[in-house]
Parts: structure tokens; C-alpha cells; sequence
């Protein structure tokens, strides 16, 4: 099972990314796929979730509006489409698939958001 993100590096406060996570190894349409996040000092948050299917999302609420979350079954990959990023978005951005007892992560890609 693998999960890699891609997609962080360095944006000014305003700007954009595009996070991308490729799963392979594991049925990735069956899972509902999340993404997380952890600055320095502070606990892993959820950031966005979407269902196996795609059909419903959800969002932490400092996130809503700014944040996109989708998903290409049939490339494997979930995105997570940033848009006015704050100082205080900057943090390890971790890629996350759930279904039942079966609970797998990536390896983590870093956004800082600075002037």
C-alpha cells in the first residue's frame, strides 16, 4: 500500500496549491479518502474528506470555502485545491484512506504559506 503526496512548497499568503495524492496497493475506489493536516506544536487535524464514490464531502469549518476536495477513481489519486492560503495553513499536509478497520497514510508533503 502507498500513498504520496505532492504538491506543498512555499506560496505567499493569498495564493494557491494543489495537493496530490496516487494510491496504489489497495482498492482505491472503495475507500473514502481524507486529508489531514499538522503544523509545529500542534495536533493532526482533518482538513476535508470525500466518500468512496465521491459523492459527498465534508469540511472542517476553517476550511470551508477555501478548500476543494475531489477524487479521479480512475487514476488513484485524491487532490485537495487550496485557494486563499493563510500564514496559518502552513503545516505537513498528510493523505489519509479509511474503510472500515483498515486505516492507511501517506508520508506527508510540507506547505508553508509566507510572505
Amino acid at each position: 500500500v502507498q500513498l504520496v503526496e505532492s504538491g506543498g512548497g512555499l506560496v505567499q499568503p493569498g495564493g494557491s496549491l494543489r495537493l496530490s495524492c496516487a494510491a496504489s496497493g489497495f482498492t482505491f475506489s472503495a475507500y473514502d479518502m481524507s486529508w489531514y493536516r499538522q503544523a509545529p506544536g500542534k495536533e493532526r487535524e482533518l482538513v476535508a474528506r470525500i466518500t468512496s464514490a465521491g459523492g459527498s464531502t465534508d469540511y472542517a469549518d476553517s476550511m470551508k470555502g477555501r478548500f476543494t476536495i475531489s477524487r479521479d477513481n480512475a487514476k488513484n489519486t485524491v487532490y485537495l485545491q487550496m485557494d486563499s492560503l493563510k500564514p496559518e495553513d502552513t503545516a505537513v499536509y498528510y493523505c489519509n484512506a479509511k474503510r472500515t478497520f483498515r486505516n492507511y497514510w501517506g508520508q506527508g508533503t510540507h506547505v508553508t504559506v509566507s510572505s
